[in-house]
């Protein structure tokens, strides 16, 4: 089997040790080529042209931004060229699409699930979600986000241009200062399914799966019902005090997640459709990488978008 193997040399939780025993594991078993990460978006060129090159099998060991540029690099291959299947192997903060499918965190022992699963030709097809904007046209894997949580993401890339490292604590630390700043006591967004609309929201989640994200260990879930196999689950907080919103997120925490009704937040489930507009720019954000501010995005489910081999 010829497998493409992108790398992000600055995953920020492999060593250069790391990387070698996971090559070397995978070269024993398949044809390897191996192609690292120069500039953002170079995984989504690289997995683009994995097809036309005759690649089997696109691997890539990077976080939630690396597997997000090569999501979208595998579904914007010509037509008429059969895409690879996919495989991760988690090396970022938080690692959340591969955790979501059930590999574990760690990324060799996350390299000999997938050996494995190559052996005995197990995949599974997966659903995406897909955004669209007058300035978009992209898939997201797990989650996308108006309003405070992509705030967040835009003030933790700022801090890793300072040299940060992109750790829970840090995530922590600048959800909780934003939080407190009134960066989620903004009541721009209007969040619309066919038959419902909701206005006067201050943050929205549209789901591919849960969790939202993680806590170290701990997984927030904010729609627990979010499937890979379901249409998009979305979360909308319609109340803004410090208390009931602290009480909310804290349910997030919950083994069960979230319950479906509540005060101050609403949930819809298996949709196939959801269009969330501001009354003015909101940050928006994609499987945690920051895309800007945006005033509609539209969201789409797209059925059984991507072979994962896991």
């Amino acid at each position: 089997m010829r497998a493409l193997f992108i790398v992000n040399p600055q995953a920020t939780t492999t060593t250069s040790r790391t990387r070698e025993v996971i090559l070397g594991a995978l070269a024993s078993e398949m044809d390897v080529t191996v192609a690292e990460t120069r500039y953002r978006d170079h995984a989504g060129e690289l997995a683009r042209d994995a097809a036309a090159n005759g690649f089997e099998l696109v691997l890539s060991l990077g976080g939630d931004g690396t597997v997000n540029e090569v999501v979208n690099g595998l579904l914007s291959a010509p037509d008429g060229l059969k895409r690879p299947r996919y495989a991760v192997i988690p090396g970022g903060s938080a690692n959340v699409f591969i955790r979501s499918l059930g590999v574990p965190g760690d990324p060799v022992e996350a390299t000999g699930v997938i050996l494995e699963a190559v052996r005995e030709g197990r995949e599974r097809e997966i659903n995406l979600g897909r955004i669209t904007s007058d300035r978009d046209d992209r898939y997201f894997t797990f989650s996308a986000g108006f309003g405070w949580d992509a705030d967040v993401v835009q003030q933790v890339e700022h801090e890793r241009s300072n040299g940060r490292r992109a750790t829970p604590a840090l995530y922590a630390e600048v959800a909780v200062k934003l939080f407190f700043q009134g960066d989620i006591q903004d009541p721009s967004l209007t969040v619309a399914t066919p038959g419902r609309t909701q206005d006067g929201v201050y943050f929205a989640l549209v789901t591919n799966t849960t969790p939202w994200t993680y806590a170290g260990a701990l997984p927030l879930q904010p729609t627990p019902s979010s499937r890979f196999e379901l249409g998009l689950d979305a979360f909308a907080l319609t109340q803004s005090s410090h208390a009931l919103t602290g009480w909310i997120l804290s349910q997030m925490f919950f083994p069960k997640g979230l319950p479906a009704r509540g005060d101050g937040y609403l949930t819809w489930h298996d949709q196939q459709t959801i269009t969330i507009t501001s009354s003015h720019p909101r940050a928006f954000q994609i499987d945690g990488e920051y895309l800007g501010d945006r005033e509609q995005v539209n969201f789409h489910s797209i059925s059984k978008a991507l072979r994962i081999v896991c």
